[in-house]
């Protein structure tokens, strides 16, 4: 602990507690309150981690979570961010991208043979002539090598939760800016919500030096704090992260385990700026560090950053972390101040007066490391009309820049200007709304912030249509001292890096814009320059100089990449909130599961798969095929879509809306509806049994009605057609009747004519059974004679019962969905979304037939015409293996696996079982159109990695004349 400083230093540490910790397989011990990272350095360790492409040791640079290099493994968790994440009795951490141990990396060769992997080295080194190279050799290696922290596939379930939250004002960030801004607003009226990502409130007041003084800051920050817990129209989130912007000001807030969906009339952004690094050789050491973070570490965490410090101070807030550091006992060897001329007076000599010595006019050439470059030990230091010189030191902090946290402005439509003469970012355009509080800059004074801050929650309050009072900004006579463009100095070996994530330099940059790609978005991509977990905080306004300076423009006529959310990582669980799945049940249910069902899901429901015990499950199965196919089984359909169409114009909507003509159907008669969407893609399928002259009932696919219900409700809206709507799902209990005795078992209820001269194939009729009211539809998914019964809900179990009763001597009993797929392949019917993808056309699954071209219009006729056009390009097929591929044969097809054509994949088993029926295996798969048409061998790659012979047929396996289904 011999880092540590006494108090009042470590406001956020608590020293009565003591924590014992592991990293890396070492013992340590922290405070309650500390960090990973910072009980690490009070212990001396400073290495976190080892950079991704050459290994090179990594350490805190912002002790913000604003970079990589702090990133490392706990427990089950990858890419925990070291210097920001809290420690915990017993807490077990490791090092991430590491070949060995953390001390000794055996990948650090890597950081020798840099020469040999220039920007882009992987496309024009790996994806040459040589394919195989890549696939065989260079492909597994680099996936090896990739990637961060390890994931848990076993970890155990977490509770994760979702919050919706409705407020006036939004204030991200909770700095003297966002909580000037947020008081203003509340004593206007406006309910508000504060959003802060750090533990407490407060930002910048809680580690940073202001010009009035350790104590005046305190003061400050004590009376905003107790205010906004005065405020009873006042929220606060600590620990969380605006971690995006999306339409009409919804903005997700991310705490460790939940997400706040948060909605406001108004968004205030107080979300100040980032330090920015300078690129200069070995520029990213252990020991190099953000004037900030040096501070973050003092004041949070009573952390001496060094024993003997050089300070690179382009901005008065370099100055500021001078007086820090000495009063923190750490000797300053010097301050270098890259301009040639003083401009903080009072700083400089208050700094003169504790005998600190300020170069003027100076730059940092060089920093040297110690062995194996695991820390800092001297930089070498060049001055205007000079010789360079070397001082030895084991801090070096870097206060010369800042950017904005532009990040959701820009997200939300605001644009980001430069101005290259003062080298200040802007951000302009703000979109209604959002309100921007405080500097962008990063280093004007306090007094301009809060009234920034003020001005931000009136404006707010004023747009709420709240009274506000007029707030005056003072102006900052150092405004455009907050940044400064320094030279870029490429070091003939390199290693000045840009890009600390992607182990990027300025050579990298600079060889992507020769190589042809001189837009930044185009240099983004060919680099991965900003594709890192810091997503470019630290490496976009770098990048934008040497790109300007490279192709002779500005960084204004350059700007930055595209911001996009999120802003920060998000976990999964977050994304996907509580984990209990959305169910439902017909009306059934428990007849099923008195019956011995084992239930399965299709979709939110549930659905039994088979009846019997699971020891027998394949026996089960092919007994209820054979049921269906010899005697007579029932189906509980009563998942699928139903929807009403009334009104005079609902045959002309449906002609529109589906492939098939429906405005002449006959009353009484079924027809299949086919959906297709404007790319001629077919999403969903169903009936459409026309029960009157202005009344359609139609059905979709148990996942598919909620889209089709919708899509009909838009294009409703859209044709101005004379029909209404309904979506009646959950109004009927539904069942499908099916086998040789389907009509005997229904005729025996008795009160309803089924014979074939009442109720022919494709035809329906209303009445009723059982005393139950009743619509039959005659088709037959199964191939067999089948009779569909929808009933009200209210009446389903009572006719379920009636049913099972009627049909006793007939052996009717229930069957589950295993073999009613089983049943539907052996006709060749089709599951969307099995058989099916999200570019599948009616004419690649033989579905032609199903399509009026005649008509005028439909969804999707205009895309079919188009691509009919064009050769081709796919179909689906049938397959069948020999016979002496039995059942139990242990080698056969999967759905997925790959069909091989002289050793390439040409397409894919979409469907297959083994029929009981037929004897032998069959299936659906999807084949280029020509070997469809010409070469009925195909080759299917089994799961095991055996190759099967397969040859191509029609489709209909069994009763190809459709005979059985129209008795």
């Amino acid at each position: 602990m011999s880092m540590r400083l006494p108090a009042p230093y470590g406001t956020r540490i608590d020293r009565s507690k003591s924590l014992n910790f592991r990293f890396e397989n070492k013992s340590f011990t922290g405070l309650a309150g500390d960090t990973i990272a910072s009980a690490l350095m009070a212990s001396g360790a400073w290495v976190l981690s080892r950079s991704f492409k050459y290994h090179r040791p990594r350490a805190a640079m912002t002790m913000a979570a604003q970079e990589a290099n702090t990133l490392v493994q706990v427990g089950s968790d990858p890419n925990v961010p070291a210097d920001v994440f809290r420690l915990r009795d017993g807490l077990e951490a490791s090092a991430q991208n590491v070949n060995g141990s953390l001390d000794w990396d055996f990948d650090a060769i890597l950081d020798r043979l840099g020469r040999f992997m220039p920007v882009g080295f992987y496309y024009r080194t790996f994806f040459g002539p040589g394919r195989n190279a890549w696939l065989k050799v260079w492909e597994p290696l680099i996936r090896g090598k990739a990637g961060l922290g390890k994931v848990d596939v076993a970890l155990p379930e977490q509770r994760y939760e979702k919050v919706n939250l409705f407020y006036d004002v939004l204030v991200v960030g909770a700095g003297p800016a966002g909580l000037s801004a947020a008081l203003e607003a509340a004593q206007a009226g406006a309910r508000v919500l504060i959003v802060d990502d750090n533990p407490e409130l407060g930002g910048s007041l809680t580690y940073a030096r202001f010009d009035d003084g350790p104590e005046a800051t305190a003061a400050l920050l004590r009376d905003l704090i107790a205010q906004v817990r005065a405020a009873s129209n006042i929220d606060v989130l600590t620990d969380a992260v605006a971690n995006g912007w999306y339409a009409d000001n919804w903005i997700p807030v991310v705490t460790a385990t939940r997400l706040y969906k948060v909605r406001a009339r108004e968004v205030i952004l107080g979300t100040g700026s980032f330090d920015q690094p300078h690129p200069f050789r070995n520029n990213d050491l252990p020991g190099i560090v953000m004037g900030s973070a040096a501070q973050r570490m003092m004041r949070h965490y009573a952390v001496r950053p060094g024993q003997r410090a050089v300070v690179f101070a382009g901005n008065r807030d370099g100055y500021r972390v001078a007086l820090d550091l000495v009063e923190a006992g750490v000797e300053l060897a010097a301050l270098v101040d890259p301009r040639p001329t003083q401009r903080h007076g009072a700083l400089a000599a208050a700094l003169a007066a504790k005998g600190v010595r300020i170069i003027l006019g100076g730059t940092i050439l060089e920093a040297e490391g110690t062995s194996g470059n695991k820390h800092l030990r001297a930089v070498r230091i060049g001055a205007s009309g000079g010789k360079a010189e070397r001082i030895a030191c084991d801090l070096l902090t870097v206060s010369c820049a800042y950017t904005p946290a532009y990040q959701l402005a820009l997200q939300a439509g605001a644009r980001l200007n430069y101005d290259d003469t003062s080298a200040q970012f802007t951000i302009a355009n703000l979109p209604a709304h959002m309100t921007l509080a405080g500097s962008v800059a990063g280093a004007f004074a306090l007094p301009t912030v809060l009234a920034g801050g003020r001005r931000a929650g009136a404006a707010a309050a004023e747009a709420l249509g709240l009274s506000s009072r007029p707030v005056d900004v003072p102006a900052d006579d150092e405004q455009a001292l907050s940044s400064i463009a320094l030279p870029l100095l490429p070091h003939p070996k390199g290693r000045d890096f840009v890009d600390f994530d992607e182990d990027l330099q300025i050579k990298d940059i600079k060889g992507a814009v020769a190589a042809g790609y001189s837009e930044l978005e185009l240099v983004k991509r060919f680099s991965t320059v900003g594709m890192g977990p810091s997503q470019g905080r630290h490496s976009a306004l770098a990048t934008a100089r040497i790109v300007a300076e490279t192709t002779n423009r500005t960084v204004a006529a350059i700007g930055v990449t595209t911001s996009r959310p999120p802003f920060g990582p998000e976990r999964l669980g977050v994304l996907a909130g509580i984990q209990k799945s959305r169910y439902r049940h017909t009306s059934l249910h428990h007849r099923h599961l008195a019956a011995g069902a084992q239930m399965t899901t299709a979709g939110a429901w549930w659905r039994p798969l088979y009846y019997g015990d699971t020891s027998t499950r394949a026996a089960a199965i092919a007994a209820e095929v054979k049921l269906v196919r010899e005697q007579v089984g029932v189906l509980d359909v009563s998942t699928l879509g139903k929807i009403e169409l009334h009104g005079p114009d609902a045959g002309r909507f449906l002609d529109r809306f589906c492939s098939m003509s429906y405005a002449k159907q006959p009353v009484g008669r079924v027809r299949y509806c086919l959906t297709l969407n404007e790319m001629g893609t077919v999403i969903d399928d169903g009936v459409a049994f026309r029960m009157a002259e202005d009344l359609y009932y139609v059905t979709a696919t148990t996942g598919g009605v909620d889209r089709i219900y919708a899509d009909m409700c838009w294009h409703n809206v859209e044709w101005g057609l004379d029909v209404d709507i309904h979506n009646v799902t959950s109004a009927y209990s539904a069942f499908n009747v099916t086998g040789p005795l389907a009509r005997k078992a229904l005729e025996a209820m008795g009160g309803l004519d089924v014979s074939p001269q009442a109720i022919a194939f494709l035809g329906g009729v209303t009445g009723t059974l059982a005393g139950c009211p009743v619509r039959v539809m005659r088709i037959g998914y199964s191939g067999e004679l089948s009779f569909e019964l929808h009933t009200p809900q209210s009446c389903g179990e009572a006719l379920w019962d009636a049913l099972m009763e009627a049909g006793q001597p007939f052996g009717l009993k229930p069957y589950g969905l295993e073999a009613s797929r089983i049943l539907r392949l052996e006709k060749g019917h089709i599951i969307i979304g099995q058989d099916t993808d999200a570019v599948s056309t009616a004419d690649e699954l033989g579905m032609g037939w199903a399509l009026s071209m005649k008509k005028p219009f439909f969804i999707g006729k205009r895309s079919t015409e188009l691509l009919r056009r064009q050769p081709a390009r796919r179909r689906l097929v049938g397959f069948e293996l020999p016979e002496t591929v039995g059942e139990h044969a242990g080698t056969h097809p999967d759905e997925s696996c790959l069909i091989l054509k002289d050793g390439e994949a040409v397409g894919h088993v979409t469907s297959t079982v083994f029929s009981p029926t037929v004897g032998k295996w069959i299936g659906l798969a999807f084949v280029p159109a020509t070997v469809a048409e010409h070469d009925p061998a195909i080759i299917i790659k089994a799961r095991s990695g055996t190759s099967i012979d397969a040859r191509i047929v029609p489709p209909h396996f069994y009763d190809p004349e459709n005979k059985r289904q129209e008795i």
